[in-house]
């Protein structure tokens, strides 16, 4: 093979490492995104059940106390009923305690209303908890994997950076150059083998004086329709792009 073109080969090698492991970085980063979210929103939902528990109750407790004031007042009204001698004020009277005793009825209703409505709440909360303490189990245990893979992952690509920098330098200036601008563009299949006639990275027919001296290797060769750097084995399988 060319010395430049297995020179260039290295290079892509490390460059694939570094893309491949900047990639898998981006990853953990987002993993632990998604379960600190999904741990986020559990809390979230948990808060909120248990606010809904905690209006609930209060809403109880002032029908409650509305009740004992109806109460109080029929209390009072009976009392004033046993101090009259009049009978207009004894039926007036009546007809007060009578509608208090109405409202009291009302009031009883919105409490059992209110009381169904807290055993769902209670049962909703319950779900909520759970959802919520699977979701921190989550968190807690993969947060020490994700946290160890990282620090791996980092001292490898803190390898492969200098690996690829001594790779770099093996390579001339002006051609590592046009490799770099067609890593930016192509992606990991800069230098891309010939099967078929065809090029390994567009898979375009090439023209057969490119084929001779991809053969030849005598000299560097680029695909004409990609700009690939091209190089040649007789079994070769096309690489895909």
């Amino acid at each position: 093979m060319f010395p430049l073109v297995e020179k260039l080969l290295i290079l892509q090698d490390r460059d694939r490492q570094l893309i491949r492991t900047r990639a898998e970085l981006a990853g953990l980063a987002h993993e632990r995104h998604s379960i600190q979210t999904r741990a986020a929103e559990a809390q979230t939902a948990l808060t909120a059940a248990r606010e809904r528990v905690k209006h609930n109750e209060s809403d109880r407790k002032k029908l409650e106390l509305d009740a004992q004031a109806q109460q109080a007042s029929i209390d009072k009204y009976a009392g004033q009923q046993l101090q009259t001698r009049k009978n207009e004020e004894y039926s007036a009277l009546s007809e007060q305690i009578g509608h208090c005793k109405k409202v009291i009825a009302q009031l009883e209703d919105q409490q059992l209303e209110i009381m169904e409505r807290g055993e769902q709440l209670q049962k909703e909360t319950a779900a909520a908890n759970t959802v919520f303490q699977e979701a921190k189990k989550l968190l807690d245990g993969q947060s020490t994997a994700i946290d160890e893979r990282e620090r791996n992952l980092k001292l490898q690509l803190a390898d492969y950076e200098i690996q690829r920098v001594a790779a770099g330098a093996e390579v001339d200036e002006d051609v590592r150059t046009r490799y770099e601008r067609l890593l930016k563009t192509k992606g990991e299949n800069v230098i891309v083998g010939v099967a078929n006639a065809v090029c390994g990275g567009c898979h375009m027919t090439l023209p057969t004086q490119v084929i001779l001296s991809c053969k030849a290797d005598s000299e560097i060769n680029f695909c004409p329709h990609c700009s690939r750097v091209l190089y040649y084995t007789r079994d070769m399988e096309t690489v895909p792009a």
